[in-house]
C-alpha cells in the first residue's frame, strides 16, 4: 500500500519530511483555515496562492500531489480521513499542526475510522514541544523575559564570554520607544507584482469568498514563494533594520509598515524558517552597522516572543481560552468591522487592517486591544475579531495574545498586569491628532481603574 501524507495550509516548508517518506501527498485547503471564520480576503488569497505554489514545488520534486480545494467536501479533515480509510489506507503521516482544534478532529476521526495517524514534529519553530514542556515544568507562571534569556543561553545567540549578554544587558527594550519624527521619510517597501499563483488566487477568492471582510487589492501583496520571502527579508535588512529598534513602538496614522519586517505571514505558513531569519539577521549585522537595540529587538521577536507564545499555547492554551477573568460579556458592534467607531485611532487602525490584513504589535496591543478591554468586550468576541481580520492569525497565535496579553482574560498567566492606558500614551507614541475621541477614551480608562480599584491596589506593578 502506498504511503499517504497530509499537508495543511500552514505547513508549506521547503524541506518537508513527508515528501521523502510518502508516495502521495494530499494538500488540503482545510475547513478551519478557509471557512471556519469569515477570514480577510487577503488571507484567503495568501493561502490559496502559497498553496498552489507549493503544489507546483512538490510536483517539481517528483511528488504526487492531490490538491483538495476548500469547496470539496474532503477539505474537511473529518471527511477526508474516512474517505482514505474506504480506499484501504491504514495509516497516514502528517506534521504536528500546532492547532488544538485540528489535532482534536484528527485524533477523534482516526479513532472512529480505525486509521493510524503518524505525527511528525513541526519545523516551523526553533524548539521542540518537549523542550518547551521541560523548561516550564517547574514554573508556576510563564514569563517571556526568563524564557528569552534561557533561549539566548542555550542557543548561544548574542553572547559574550562567560555567557554574558552582548552590550551588558539582555534586552534593550527601554531604547525602543521613540516617537516617529515629524517630517522623517518612511523607508519605501517594494511590493511584488502578482505572480501567476496570486493572480489565480485573486480570481478564486473573489469568486468563492466575495462577501468576506477586507479588500483584495494588488498594491499590498505578501510574498507567496520561497524566493519572494527571502527577497522580502533581504530588503528589510537593507532599508528598515537599522532603525527597527528605535521606532519599534511608534505609530504613524497613514503608514502600515514603518521599520517592521512583516515576516509573520510567511513564518507562520513555512515559507521562511525562524532559524534562517535569525542566522541571516546575525550575518547581516556582523557585516553592517546595525545598532544593538535593533538587532536584539528583532532577535527577541523571533527567538523570544514567537517561541514563547507557542509555548503558552501548547502548555496552557486550553486553560487560557476558557477564562474570562473580568467577566465581560459585551458584543463587538458592527462599527468595529468597518472602522466607523468615531474614535480616531481605532478607526484608523481598522481601516488599515481592512486594506492589508496587518497592523504592527503596538497597534494591536495598545490601540485595538487596549480599547476593546476598556469597552469590556467578551474575550471570545475579541479572539474571533482578530482571527478573522489578520493575515497572520492562527489559533496558537491568538489564544495567548488575546486571552493573555491583550485582554488579560486569563488573570495573569503570562502577564503581570493588563496593557491599558489613557489617550496620553497614544499621543506620546503617534501622530494622532488631539480631539473629541480623547475624553471618551480617558473616561473609559478611569472608569476601568475605578471599577477594578481593588485589583490595581493589590498589583505590585
Amino acid at each position: 500500500m502506498s504511503k499517504i501524507g497530509i499537508v495543511f495550509p500552514h505547513q508549506l516548508v521547503e524541506q518537508n519530511i513527508l515528501a521523502n517518506t510518502c508516495d502521495t501527498i494530499y494538500l488540503v485547503e482545510e475547513y478551519l483555515y478557509f471557512k471556519h471564520y469569515n477570514f480577510h480576503k487577503k488571507k484567503i488569497a495568501f493561502h490559496r496562492a502559497s498553496m498552489k505554489f507549493y503544489e507546483n514545488y512538490l510536483q517539481s520534486k517528483n511528488s504526487k500531489v492531490v490538491y483538495i480545494e476548500s469547496f470539496d467536501e474532503l477539505s474537511d479533515i473529518t471527511k477526508l480521513i474516512p474517505y482514505l480509510k474506504n480506499k484501504g489506507v491504514q495509516s497516514f503521516e502528517y506534521i504536528d499542526t500546532t492547532d488544538y482544534w485540528l489535532e482534536k478532529r484528527i485524533a477523534n476521526t482516526c479513532k472512529e475510522s480505525d486509521i493510524h495517524p503518524i505525527k511528525k514534529p513541526t519545523p516551523l519553530f526553533l524548539n521542540t514541544s518537549e523542550e518547551l514542556a521541560s523548561f516550564f515544568a517547574t514554573k508556576k507562571r510563564m514569563f517571556q523575559t526568563e524564557f528569552y534569556k534561557h533561549q539566548r543561553l542555550t542557543k548561544n545567540i548574542l553572547l559574550e564570554k562567560q555567557d554574558k549578554p552582548i552590550g551588558g544587558k539582555w534586552t534593550f527594550d527601554d531604547e525602543n520607544r521613540l516617537k516617529y519624527p515629524k517630517g522623517k521619510t518612511v523607508p519605501k517597501t517594494t511590493f511584488l507584482n502578482p505572480n501567476a499563483f496570486y493572480s489565480e488566487a485573486i480570481a478564486y477568492t473573489e469568486k468563492h469568498f466575495s462577501s468576506n471582510y477586507g479588500k483584495l487589492n494588488t498594491e499590498f501583496i505578501y510574498p507567496t514563494t520561497y524566493a519572494e520571502s527571502k527577497s522580502w527579508l533581504a530588503e528589510f535588512f537593507k532599508t528598515r533594520f537599522s532603525e527597527f529598534g528605535a521606532y519599534e513602538d511608534a505609530i504613524v496614522e497613514k503608514e502600515n509598515i514603518l521599520h517592521h519586517s512583516v515576516l509573520t505571514p510567511m513564518l507562520n505558513v513555512g515559507l521562511i524558517s525562524p532559524k534562517f531569519v535569525i542566522e541571516e539577521a546575525l550575518l547581516y549585522a556582523s557585516n553592517h552597522e546595525v545598532p544593538l537595540n535593533s538587532l536584539e529587538g528583532f532577535i527577541r521577536q523571533i527567538l523570544g516572543w514567537r517561541e514563547f507564545i507557542r509555548a503558552v499555547y501548547e502548555l496552557k492554551g486550553n486553560e487560557e481560552r476558557t477564562k474570562n477573568y473580568w467577566g465581560f460579556k459585551r458584543k463587538i458592534p458592527a462599527s468595529f468591522w468597518n472602522g466607523t467607531t468615531g474614535i480616531e485611532p481605532i478607526d484608523s487602525c481598522i481601516k488599515k487592517v481592512l486594506e492589508t490584513g496587518y497592523a504592527h504589535h503596538i497597534e494591536r496591543l495598545m490601540v485595538l486591544g487596549n480599547f476593546m478591554l476598556l469597552c469590556e468586550f467578551d474575550p471570545d468576541e475579541v479572539y474571533r475579531w482578530f482571527m478573522e481580520l489578520f493575515i497572520d492569525a492562527y489559533d496558537w497565535v491568538m489564544v495567548p495574545n488575546v486571552y493573555g496579553m491583550s485582554q488579560f482574560a486569563d488573570g495573569g498567566l503570562m502577564a503581570t498586569k493588563p496593557y491599558i492606558s489613557g489617550s496620553n500614551y497614544l499621543i506620546k507614541m503617534s501622530n494622532y491628532q488631539k480631539g473629541d475621541w480623547q475624553p471618551v477614551w480617558d473616561g473609559l480608562f478611569w472608569r476601568f481603574m475605578h471599577v477594578h480599584r481593588d485589583f490595581f491596589l493589590k498589583n505590585p506593578r
